[in-house]
């Protein structure tokens, strides 16, 4: 968290996806957009349970504003987004995305907020709509490549010699759960589990 000498109602939330990239854009937009206080985070939006991103919702109060460059800074899938902002909502608080149109020449705070709603609303929808479009479209692709004999699948992650998988592969023959086996060797789950049954490796308590 950041802590600037700004409008004390303005809170700021800034996130990119991995920790390669860089959060200097959305700083520099937060901070010239009178934030007090900054909330940054690297880490995917597909994941929910952020620690910056709690740590924020936990903060605010009422009359407070959370700003952020694009809404999806704060979830990318539209239920996602829509449970943040319910949260956001029950607290008192408000949203304002400075990649939307700006409502400051309307006085009246209800009319701007009921306004700033519509507006999350369309984006909302336009920007599943669009998620939505890529999908058909990767989808439409990929089954042209197969008429074609070009799609040769998403490449595999290990190898059978992998020493990394057959570690795993050993600590599951040992007792571990898929769970556990993560743990040890940082293979997700379900990828693990996936290598291990087309491997045939199993245990009669599974």
């Amino acid at each position: 968290m950041v802590l600037l000498n700004k409008e004390k109602h303005r809170i700021g939330y800034a996130r990119v996806s991995s920790k390669d990239q860089n959060l200097e854009r959305q700083l520099k937009a937060l901070s010239e957009a009178g934030c007090y206080k900054l909330y940054t985070e690297k880490i995917s939006g597909k994941d929910t349970n952020r620690p910056a991103l709690k740590d924020m919702l936990n903060f605010i109060r009422e009359g407070d504003i959370v700003v952020v460059t694009e809404l999806d800074r704060l979830g990318r899938s539209n239920k996602d987004l829509t449970d943040i902002l319910n949260e956001i909502r029950t607290k008192g608080a408000t949203v304002e995305a400075l990649n939307l149109p700006t409502l400051k020449g309307i006085e009246d705070d209800n009319l701007r907020q009921l306004i700033n709603n519509l507006i999350i609303e369309i984006y909302k929808y336009q920007a599943e709509s669009e998620r939505q479009a890529i999908l058909e479209r990767q989808k439409a692709g990929i089954e042209v490549a197969k008429e074609q004999g070009k799609y040769k699948g998403k490449p595999m992650k290990y190898t059978k010699d992998s020493p990394r998988l057959n570690h795993a592969f050993e600590l599951f023959k040992q007792g571990l759960s898929d769970r556990e086996v993560e743990e040890k060797t940082g293979i997700n789950e379900r990828t693990f589990r996936r290598y291990r049954q087309r491997a045939g490796i199993y245990r009669k308590d599974y």
